[in-house]
């Protein structure tokens, strides 16, 4: 027995999700065009809920005057009963109030009041004698209108007001041309007049605070870029120094290889071989490390041991610089105008050539903060060598005087943190009691990641 075939049981079930789909999409645009989908802040106008609040008791004001005055001068000027006259202006009221959420089905209700008001008034300019009353647009309608179409430019895109505009010219227009009867005081190029005026400033509302968002948007994408790269250059210098570390290491291994043989009385071909294959490994990690530092090297390089911040472009050719080193740096920086001590605590051993070069751009990170922020200042440096590490305190007072605003990146606390944290160590950056500033940093001796439940005990920071 052939099985039924499923195809025709899921074509309906595929045609009311594409209409669905269609039906959502379509009902976005709808609500986008109709001012629902509001630029940031329009409403509720202002960020400050003081201006909203002011804003909505305005708006509420404006309507309770046009729905109770407006209809005691729709009533005298059209000779119309105060309930009917009361009616039409209290369209217009709450034209006012559902425009501030829905300004584009408020402006279809107010367009209708106006109408309506102005066709009842009709029959009455026929008996007027003299010069007669405002119209097609009274003083209370024009006014409301006017309201709704501000309201509706600040709301809906360009292409919607300027509908909204034309179909309003039209109408208005089309009462003037086409039904105009008696004497009364035309009022329909004044009343376009408005409208385009309140229409033109709702427009540049809306432009402007478009224009800002886009700027703040813009802002915002373009600082992060700069953090980004920030990062990605220090991360670059990192990778450079470490070349030279690992680099050296292997130099080291691929000769030892060769020249182990000879330290051998008949050595054995496996000996031989193992040795042969050592040092071809060596070479060739060689060869792909200098493939990747012609990509990282800088193109300017400059002192590789000045105070410069991260991402200078100091030179990998040279030596990288260890603990040794660090009186050398410590006498730069007292040359450059900082009093600075420093103390050695605990017994001094050999450590990992990574840790001894990060240990040292830690040092000289935070020097060269002190010499940015702190110009004057008292800096005290102390190293200290723990069974378990390596930690390290560079503590500064405030400055003797105001400091101007630095142009440097503003993320030399980044670069320490990606040293130690490659290691399995931490660092610590606050301000002291006294207002000048303190950076702690501990790396591990065995180069070993800490679990974060469990903190090193040589770290003394808080």
């Amino acid at each position: 027995m052939t099985p039924p075939d499923p195809s025709p049981s899921r074509a309906p079930a595929e045609g009311p999700q594409l209409l669905s789909g269609d039906t959502v999409r379509f009902r976005r645009r709808l609500r986008v065009w109709l001012g629902e989908a509001p630029a940031r802040h329009s409403p509720p106008f202002s960020r400050y809920r003081w201006v909203r609040l002011l804003t909505y008791l305005l708006l509420t004001w404006a309507a309770l005057a046009i729905a109770l005055a407006g209809g005691v001068d729709v009533s005298e000027s059209y000779d119309l009963a105060y309930p009917v006259a009361l009616l039409t202006t209290s369209l217009q009221a709450a034209a006012i109030v559902l425009a501030v959420r829905r300004p584009v089905p408020a402006w279809a209700v107010s367009l209708t009041a106006a109408t309506l008001t102005a066709l009842l008034a009709r029959p009455h300019l026929e008996s007027v004698t003299s010069s007669g009353p405002n119209w097609p647009w009274s003083t209370p309608t024009l006014l409301a209108h006017t309201a709704v179409l501000l309201l509706v430019a600040v709301r809906v895109r360009l292409g919607g007001t300027v509908t909204v505009l034309a179909v309003t010219t039209l109408v208005t227009y089309v009462l003037r041309a086409g039904l105009a009867t008696g004497h009364y005081s035309g009022t329909a190029t004044v009343a376009v007049g408005l409208f385009g005026v309140a229409v033109s400033i709702g427009g540049i509302l809306r432009s402007r605070q478009q224009a800002r968002s886009e700027l703040v948007q813009q802002t915002t994408i373009t600082a992060e870029e700069r953090a980004r790269r920030t990062l990605l250059e220090e991360r670059s210098r990192i990778a450079r120094e470490l070349h030279d570390v690992v680099a050296h290491h292997m130099s080291v291994i691929s000769i030892q290889a060769q020249v182990a043989p000879h330290l051998v009385k008949d050595p054995s071909e496996e000996l031989l071989e193992n040795l042969a294959g050592i040092r071809g490994n060596a070479l060739e990690a060689l060869t792909e490390l200098r493939r990747v530092l012609g990509v990282l090297r800088s193109e300017n390089p400059e002192d590789p041991y000045g105070l410069g911040g991260p991402g200078t472009g100091a030179a990998p050719d040279a030596p990288q610089p260890t603990l040794d080193r660090l009186d050398a740096l410590i006498e730069n920086t007292r040359a450059a105008g900082l009093d600075v001590t420093a103390n050695v605590v605990g017994e001094v051993r050999p450590y990992a050539p990574g840790v001894e070069l990060s240990a040292y751009r830690i040092v000289q990170e935070a020097l060269s903060n002190a010499l940015r922020h702190a110009p004057g200042s008292r800096v005290d440096v102390e190293v200290g060598h723990l069974p378990n590490g390596l930690q390290l305190m560079v503590t500064n007072s405030p400055p003797r005087h105001p400091v101007p605003p630095s142009p440097g990146a503003g993320h030399g606390l980044l670069g320490m943190r990606e040293r130690a944290a490659m290691l399995g160590g931490h660092v610590h950056a606050q301000s002291t009691s006294g207002g000048g500033f303190s950076v702690t940093a501990f790396l591990p001796g065995d180069s070993a990641p800490t679990p974060p439940d469990q903190p090193p005990t040589g770290d003394q920071s808080p």
